[in-house]
């Protein structure tokens, strides 16, 4: 599978090595209730959070997204609904009880026919949900990113454990915030002001930061 050109890489070398909005597939993986139960190395909050605000960006810079659940009807659970909320345009994939996604062809081809090679992942399980299709994509030859804070593990050594396999594989490991900036790259953008609001959902202290520089703002303007 080749390479695409970048076409976010700017005169100056900006961005050669960062992620490619326009080469870019978001998989959100298994992120269902029963599964949010079994989660120990995050607050459930903090992932349902960031597997928000990933939707969001998703909708709002128009990259596909793709979900799928193995089983919803069973114990696992139906998947979180904010994510088909936020981001309308996400396809739905599903599975015939397969653990690993890319064992199953519909999705493969549903990934396929995006004609993108850079997926970036998200999931419940992270060491099973994430861990599986992220390292076969890889070894066919896409450019895969693992979220490791829009996914989650019953234990903190699951997850210890699934990041060294993941670098060990080649999968590259990032955060929801690191995300959102590196998809952002500007603020000299028409959705400027959206995004900021994402940063609250990413960052809630940088929430913080807004509102008292807005609310100083404000009364900076006031009439003395």
């Amino acid at each position: 599978m080749t390479s695409k050109i970048k076409t976010s890489v700017l005169s100056s070398g900006g961005g050669l090595t960062l992620i490619d909005p326009s080469d870019t597939v978001i998989l959100l993986l298994d992120h269902q209730s029963g599964l949010f139960q079994t989660v120990k190395d995050i607050p459930v909050a903090d992932l349902r959070r960031n597997v928000t605000m990933i939707s969001k960006l998703a909708a709002l810079i128009k990259i596909p997204v793709i979900t799928t659940a193995s089983e919803p009807n069973g114990s696992n659970g139906p998947l979180m609904p904010e994510i088909h909320q936020y981001a309308p345009h996400a396809v739905y994939v599903p599975r015939k009880g397969e653990v690993n996604a890319w064992d199953n062809n519909d999705f493969v081809e549903t990934v396929k026919a995006t004609g993108r090679k850079t997926l970036v992942m998200g999931g419940v399980w992270t060491s099973v949900c994430v861990m599986f299709p992220a390292l076969d994509a890889q070894a066919a030859g896409y450019e895969v990113y693992a979220v490791i804070d829009a996914s989650g593990d019953p234990s903190e050594m699951a997850s210890r454990v699934s990041l060294a396999r993941f670098v060990q594989g080649g999968v590259k490991p990032t955060t929801t915030n690191a995300l959102l900036s590196e998809l952002h790259r500007t603020w000299a953008r028409p959705e400027a002001a959206d995004l900021a609001q994402l940063y609250a959902l990413a960052a809630p202290n940088y929430g913080a930061v807004m509102e008292s520089y807005q609310r100083a703002q404000e009364a900076a303007r006031q009439p003395n």
